[in-house]
């Protein structure tokens, strides 16, 4: 299994820590976005590094348009010889209308289009087919070669979709070329809701799941002895009761018997009541969306669980010192 390591969005850092992670053996960086734009410190990154994968994990598309993601895609990955993946996801409908002030409706087909219409001007800048995309979110005609790229060499990145709902990971299947599971979800729901999905999307354009790749970032509860490892359980129930607030996340929930759940986790939320919200959180859930254990022990139980369904995994584990991330990557990384 790949292993994958998030890069800070700190830019007086960021290249540093690209190339010491390279040299450590990690497979790809992913850059977030949070508080920090997703692309800058992987620009960074592909001037420091020669062999690693570069991805956003995720970008917000729909702050955004197809052809400045297609620019800023095109650029990153000539930037990286080739290296770039543009990792996107939809957000929710309150970030997109009230924080960025963008359109919101459909979003799995939105997204679909989105896809396609940047695959459709990377055509144009790549292959030279005139611009004609005429969708029923985005339309684009106009491309001149003031406005065309001459650094082709490297062609167009891989496009990965994150995705939690059935209709967005099928639209993965169909048209991009890796999904990125979100953290909160379990075996059963991978198994029983995301893998079915991305096979319907694979039967709708004729690929295979071996042209696909899938990234699984799984929730980790870490630490080098008891008392470390009792306070990141404690954050970890926090952080599964705040996604397990979000409607949309409720099936996940229902895929360990727990939907139940789901209201009361919102109606806290809506309270402010934080960490009283974790306090609900029972060993079942937590065991079902999280590995717990040393640094050795959790990349077992990675490795365990998803490596029949995932390709990459992600380390993002802020406690782990130098000695538990080599530890990690050599569990992982080994036969």
């Amino acid at each position: 299994m790949k292993v994958d390591a998030v890069i800070t969005s700190d830019l007086d850092k960021a290249g540093a820590e690209a190339r010491e992670l390279e040299e450590m053996g990690y497979d790809g960086l992913k850059s977030i976005e949070t508080a920090h734009d997703p692309f800058l410190p992987l620009l960074l990154a592909a001037q420091a590094t020669t062999k690693i994968d570069l991805t956003t994990g995720i970008a917000v598309a729909f702050a955004r348009s197809p052809m400045t993601l297609a620019n800023v895609g095109h650029d990153l990955n000539a930037a990286a010889k080739g290296r770039f993946n543009l990792g996107l996801g939809s957000q929710i409908r309150p970030h997109i209308t009230k924080r960025y002030s963008m359109p919101w409706s459909s979003p799995a087909a939105r997204m679909r289009e989105m896809i396609l219409a940047m695959r459709a001007i990377w055509a144009c800048w790549h292959e030279g087919v005139p611009l004609e995309f005429l969708g029923k979110f985005y339309t684009h005609t106009l491309m001149t070669p003031f406005f065309t790229p001459t650094n082709i060499e490297s062609g167009p990145p891989k496009v990965y979709l994150a995705a939690v709902g059935p209709m967005m990971a099928e639209v993965a299947g169909e048209v991009a070329d890796g999904l990125l599971v979100h953290g909160f979800t379990t075996q059963a729901y991978l198994e029983n809701v995301t893998l079915p999905a991305i096979e319907r999307g694979f039967a709708k354009s004729g690929r295979k799941r071996e042209n696909f790749e899938i990234s699984y970032p799984v929730f980790a509860v870490t630490g080098r002895d008891e008392t470390e490892i009792a306070a990141e359980e404690t954050k970890m129930r926090q952080q599964i009761a705040f996604y397990g607030s979000t409607p949309a996340y409720k099936p996940v929930l229902d895929s360990i018997e727990m939907g139940e759940l789901q209201p009361e986790l919102n109606a806290m939320s809506k309270q402010g009541r934080w960490e009283a919200m974790g306090e609900l959180i029972d060993d079942k859930t937590l065991n079902a969306i999280s590995v717990q254990g040393d640094a050795r022990e959790v990349a077992r139980q990675i490795k365990s669980r998803y490596s029949h369904i995932a390709d990459r995994t992600a380390a993002s584990y802020s406690n782990m010192d130098q000695d538990d991330k080599v530890a990690f990557l050599d569990e992982l990384q080994g036969d």
